[in-house]
C-alpha cells in the first residue's frame, strides 16, 4: 500500500506537447533555424530543458550557442506555457481522490521547478501536493534516485510504501534506482522504451492508479 507517491509531470500529469513544441519552434526561429516537426520535438523530451536544447539545436551547436538558445527558451517558454497545457483525463479526480486518503503526493521532473509549482498551481492542483522538485533542484537530475530518495527522508516513509508514477523510461530507472516501485502510463511521450523497462504496474487512465495504491 503506497502512502508516499510520486510523479512526473509532462506525459504524465500534464500534456504540455504542444507548448513545450510552439517554444522550441521559436526558439530556433530566434536563432535563425527551420522548425521541427512537433513530434520529433515530443521524442527529445523528458530529460529537462538544456538537453532538450541541445539535442533541437544539434549536436554541432557551439556551446554559446546552445546557451544563448536556452536562456531564450526558458524565457518563451514561461511566458507560454499555460497556452495548451492541460491535466491529462482523470488527473484532477485520481489526485483529489488520492490526497482525500490521505496519501503524500509528491511531483518529480526535469523541467526546472519554479515552472513546474507554478503549473500545478495554475492548474488547481498545488495544494495537494507535498513537494515540486525540478531538474535544478539537486545537482543530479533523473534517473538519479536523489529527489525520490529526499521525499522519502523527508517524510519518513519508506520504499515499500513508495511508487514512482511516469511515462518514460527515465521515470521507471528512477524507481529501480531509488528501490520503489514503478507505475507506468501509457498516454504520455515515450510509452515503448517505458514500457520495455518493465514497470511493476501499467495504466491507461490515472484513475486506475486507484486499484494499485
Amino acid at each position: 500500500m503506497a502512502q508516499l507517491i510520486i510523479f512526473d509531470l509532462d506525459g504524465t500529469l500534464i500534456d504540455s506537447a504542444l507548448d513545450l513544441a510552439l517554444s522550441v519552434n521559436a526558439t530556433r526561429r530566434h536563432m535563425g533555424l527551420p522548425e521541427l516537426d512537433l513530434g520529433l520535438i515530443s521524442s527529445y523530451v523528458g530529460d529537462g530543458a538544456p538537453v532538450l536544447i541541445r539535442r533541437v539545436m544539434g549536436p554541432d551547436a557551439p556551446e554559446e550557442t546552445v546557451q544563448a538558445a536556452l536562456e531564450f527558451f526558458l524565457s518563451f517558454y514561461r511566458i507560454h506555457a499555460l497556452e495548451h497545457t492541460k491535466l491529462y483525463p482523470g488527473v484532477r479526480e485520481a489526485l483529489e481522490e488520492l490526497y482525500r486518503r490521505g496519501k503524500t503526493l509528491s511531483v518529480l521532473t526535469n523541467k526546472p521547478v519554479r515552472i513546474s509549482a507554478d503549473i500545478m498551481a495554475a492548474l488547481g492542483l498545488g495544494d495537494k501536493l507535498y513537494k515540486v522538485y525540478g531538474g535544478n533542484s539537486f545537482e543530479l537530475k533523473k534517473p538519479d534516485p536523489i529527489g525520490v530518495t529526499t521525499l522519502m527522508s523527508e517524510t519518513g516513509i519508506g520504499p515499500a510504501e513508495t511508487m514512482f508514477v511516469g511515462d518514460s523510461h527515465v521515470d521507471m530507472q528512477t524507481a529501480r534506482n531509488a528501490g520503489v516501485a514503478a507505475c507506468g502510463v501509457t498516454w504520455g511521450f515515450q510509452t515503448e522504451r517505458m514500457l520495455a523497462e518493465k514497470p511493476d504496474v501499467v495504466i491507461d487512465d490515472m484513475r486506475k492508479l486507484l486499484d494499485h495504491v
